[in-house]
């Protein structure tokens, strides 16, 4: 889907050691947008920025994956083109220079300049950046992994141990009101069945029809799907539910409308429950990946021990660590 894009090796000295913080910002830039600082603020960060390679890049999706580094450390840039909003159509067509390309008959096409305001690029930084981290976002093959509950126990769940999953600090970040406390939209502070609702990253909160919101739970002790048994059925139930009132009262959208899914295997193993809108099909909502939150409470009331004891299948991209172990131990 993505196209490979030119790469150029870095220059300098690589960094004895990676940070684990992931320090997730996300800024727009404007074409009137000034000169770098000396403090490297929040603004002006990504004037600091070395590209080192294209990591991939979409023109159907508008998007280029970028790998560089800021300040001699690796960092992630994501830049989308922001969809065309219906309530801006009228200033846009008005107050933009528009040069014609090409005119024949009744047909012709332009280049149209908009003003900043309506230009802007949504930016996603990731610094400082693990090497998993720009993998992640590089154009890969994927293969389908077929994992027992042997190899569960034997394979995966010792991977996860080692602490080879994503840094989850952001996560606790959140949860302690350290970071995105503005990005909440809804909290339930129960210890137990509690959790907080605010956008996913990949969604800029102004089309409701790319809706993308995750709930994360305030229990820390809870991995991913294969850790839930019918015991987390009144934690399930009170996401599932509390999470569907709170977009219905915020963005008029009800239950109908509405994929509530969790992923396996998940980006990061703290349990999270994605709400996206049915008609947006957004990465990671395929068969291979999403598990409807529906189903997962109708099977764990069948059979508490269901994900315990089930063969899970999931997709693992070629430089993925994980795939390596399972080649390894002649699983695939």
């Amino acid at each position: 889907m993505a196209d490979h894009g030119d790469k150029r090796k870095c220059d300098g000295v690589e960094n004895d050691e990676i940070l684990a913080n992931i320090k997730r910002v996300k800024t727009d830039i404007e074409e009137d947008q000034g000169k770098c600082d000396e403090e490297y603020e929040s603004d002006s960060v990504l004037c600091g920025f070395q590209t080192c390679e294209v990591l991939r890049h979409s023109e159907r999706e508008k998007s280029i994956f970028l790998h560089g580094q800021i300040k001699g450390q690796d960092a992630v840039v994501i830049l989308e083109k922001n969809p065309i909003q219906k309530d801006s159509v009228e200033e846009l067509l008005s107050g933009s220079k528009v040069k014609l390309e090409m005119k024949n008959d009744i047909y012709s096409t332009y280049q149209l300049q908009a003003p900043p305001h309506l230009s802007a690029i949504k930016t996603t930084l990731m610094w400082p950046a693990t090497e998993k981290h720009v993998n992640k976002f590089k154009h890969q093959d994927s293969f389908l992994v077929k994992e027992t509950k042997e190899d569960y126990v034997n394979i995966t769940l010792p991977y996860i141990l080692q602490n080879k999953g994503f840094n989850v600090q952001w996560v606790y970040n959140i949860l302690d009101k350290k970071a995105e406390v503005d990005r909440i939209i809804y909290e339930d502070p129960d210890p137990k069945l509690g959790f907080v609702l605010l956008p996913d990253m990949k969604w800029d909160q102004k089309n409701v029809d790319d809706l993308y919101l995750i709930a994360i739970v305030y229990q820390r002790n809870i991995k991913s799907l294969r850790d839930l048994t019918s015991a987390h059925i009144p934690l399930l139930m009170n996401i599932f539910t509390k999470g569907q009132e709170a977009i219905l009262k915020r963005y008029n959208l009800p239950a109908s409308r509405l994929r509530v899914y969790l992923h396996y295997q998940p980006s990061y193993y703290h349990l999270h429950v994605h709400f996206t809108k049915l008609d947006y099909n957004v990465p990671g909502c395929g068969v291979e990946r999403a598990h409807l939150l529906a189903s997962v409470i109708d099977n764990l009331h069948a059979d508490s021990e269901y994900y315990n004891n089930c063969t899970m299948y999931f997709p693992l991209r070629e430089t993925d660590e994980m795939l390596s172990k399972f080649k390894e131990a002649g699983r695939l």
